[in-house]
């Protein structure tokens, strides 16, 4: 608030004031003191006039000033709940980002697991391959099938998390990513009971 320019536009109202007093004074000290007759009150009139139409100005102006400063302060408060809002919106959507980023990380571990499960055991075979029975290579054959099926899975998994990140939900790889874990495990855990057999 510009409390200078009006203390100015006060000071300048009483001294305009001041001055119609004092002519108000001078004139009436001026008049003849010997004459029995009324004083006109016409002139008193334009002097209390003055000064009405000056504290009028004057209310006018500190209700201007205050009017536009307390425009200025909504404006700016407008502003800061804007940027308040904006600025939360920010974060919602970096949280979101960094829950799709480890998500997306958890599933091509998965991926990378399974693919690095799956060539294990096919080495694994083909140094055993002739002292091996049919039943653990049916075993290693079922544990091929559900590491690559959580390879798969992995894979079908992370479009849809990218999906969830453009339509602002929870990020989540859905039941695809649920399938890519267990499948993992049980294909690790086939894969190392054909090695008992």
């Amino acid at each position: 608030m510009n409390f200078g320019a009006i203390f100015n536009a006060v000071d300048a109202v009483m001294t305009v004031r001041d001055a119609a007093r004092r002519f108000k004074a001078a004139h009436q000290s001026d008049a003849p003191a010997s004459t029995n007759y009324p004083q006109p009150t016409a002139a008193a009139a334009p002097g209390n006039h003055i000064e009405a139409r000056l504290t009028g100005v004057v209310v006018a102006a500190l209700k201007e000033a205050f009017d536009r400063d307390h425009a200025r302060m909504e404006l700016e408060r407008g502003a800061l709940e804007e940027e308040r809002r904006r600025a939360e919106q920010l974060l919602r959507v970096e949280l979101h980002r960094q829950a799709v980023d480890r998500e997306l990380s958890r599933l091509r571990l998965l991926a990378g697991t399974a693919l690095v499960g799956w060539i294990v055991s096919m080495v694994m075979l083909a140094f055993r391959l002739a002292s091996t029975s049919t039943p653990a290579r049916v075993m290693v054959a079922t544990g091929w099938l559900l590491l690559l099926g959580a390879l798969a899975s992995a894979f079908t998994a992370q479009p849809k998390v990218t999906v969830t990140m453009a339509d602002d939900h929870t990020p989540g790889a859905g039941a695809a990513g649920t399938a890519a874990l267990w499948m993992l495990v049980a294909g690790l855990a086939v894969t190392a009971l054909s090695l008992l057999l």
